[in-house]
């Protein structure tokens, strides 16, 4: 237990943002932009074309800050359904905060109650996993150990950030996006965005561009076949140059 004499930190201190947990959060947390980028591009694009105007879609894409709840709790908006049945539905959503709730406290506890809350807000599943994985074996935080609370802020504000710009990015943009396309356009960037964001080397593109490829070029086959052509082109390829690699790496 914390002693409650002992100042209590607040996530706005500068020694938080200033020390180098702070910057390796940040670095860690950059590369998987593209990714959740792009579900706040799906937010974004589906509540306006969900049919919330462009002044409510913004002001709840700011301020709910929650993928699954806002997407779960739109149509019910749409349909006009009682307000008890939208909280409850985005509250069965995000249950899953309460687990990392309870898996960060040991690190949160040091926070003034305020930022304890403004923390709870700002924490979403990839802050929370990078935090849980770095830190689970080692001390928690306290005000003199504040390194896994500036780790969590520069996650956390590269991962707020990303997403409320996309957001916006997307609300803007659904006008431009054609009414036939639908959710399932905005699906399909966020599926290549997290592609892209696997592809950690030369043979991985390789693989993915002869999918990509095989894909386009049998897109018109009966059953969807093409996905299965596509799949078996970059297994295929990707092993062929792996094995080329191999045969050519000195021993």
């Amino acid at each position: 237990m914390s002693d409650s004499s002992t100042p209590k930190l607040g996530l706005f201190d500068s020694a938080l943002w200033s020390h180098a947990a702070c910057r390796q959060g940040i670095v860690d947390m950059l590369p998987l932009s593209i990714g959740f980028g792009a579900w706040g591009l799906v937010t974004g694009v589906a509540m306006v074309q969900g049919g919330l105007p462009v002044p409510i879609a913004l002001l709840m894409g700011l301020t709910v800050f929650a993928a699954g709840a806002q997407l779960a709790a739109l149509p019910l908006l749409v349909l006009g359904a009682p307000m008890w049945v939208v909280w409850l539905t985005a509250l069965c959503v995000n249950l899953r905060f309460v687990i990392f709730s309870a898996d960060t406290r040991r690190h949160m506890v040091c926070l003034a109650p305020k930022h304890r809350l403004l923390a709870g807000y700002m924490c979403a599943d990839l802050p929370y996993v990078l935090l849980s994985q770095k830190y689970r074996d080692k001390a928690s935080a306290s005000s003199k150990n504040i390194e896994p609370l500036a780790y969590f802020c520069g996650l956390v504000a590269v991962n707020w950030s990303i997403w409320n710009i996309t957001v916006v990015i997307g609300i803007v943009c659904a006008s431009f996006i054609p009414p036939e396309w639908g959710v399932g356009f905005a699906g399909t960037l966020a599926l290549l965005a997290l592609l892209m964001s696997l592809i950690i080397n030369r043979l991985f593109g390789i693989a993915a561009l002869a999918a990509a490829l095989v894909g386009v070029m049998f897109y018109t086959l009966p059953f969807k076949l093409f996905i299965l052509l596509a799949v078996v082109a970059g297994v295929a390829t990707g092993l062929f140059c792996e094995r080329l690699l191999t045969r050519r790496a000195p021993d």
